[in-house]
């Protein structure tokens, strides 16, 4: 658990959620050091994830012990960014979660 507080977090919980390019993750856990609501852990890439990537990238996954950050609390995100930042890959990006039944 990290000591960063949620007070600047600007979205309720799950509005926005947090997505790993698995071909860009190196699983080195700052998206977990810095996440104030513990949205990440870092896992084995599961094997029909890494099937799907390019040969370059599979690569570079091998070589980092096949770890990616995973988002199992992912309804937990509350949109500080933080994760983005602290991604040395640039490997997460913030998504706006859609709501179904609008308009």
């Amino acid at each position: 658990m990290n000591s960063e507080s949620s007070d600047t977090c600007k979205q309720a919980p799950g509005a926005l959620r947090p997505v790993v390019n698995p071909a860009l993750c190196e699983g080195k856990a700052d998206c977990v050091q810095v996440c104030p609501v513990n949205v990440f852990e870092v896992v084995r890439m599961p094997s029909h994830t890494f099937k799907t990537l390019p040969l370059s990238a599979k690569f570079k996954v091998l070589v980092h012990g096949m770890k990616t950050a995973a988002t199992p609390n992912a309804a937990s995100c509350e949109g500080c960014g933080y994760c983005v930042a602290a991604c040395p890959e640039h490997a997460i990006r913030l998504e706006r979660v859609s709501t179904r039944g609008t308009g």
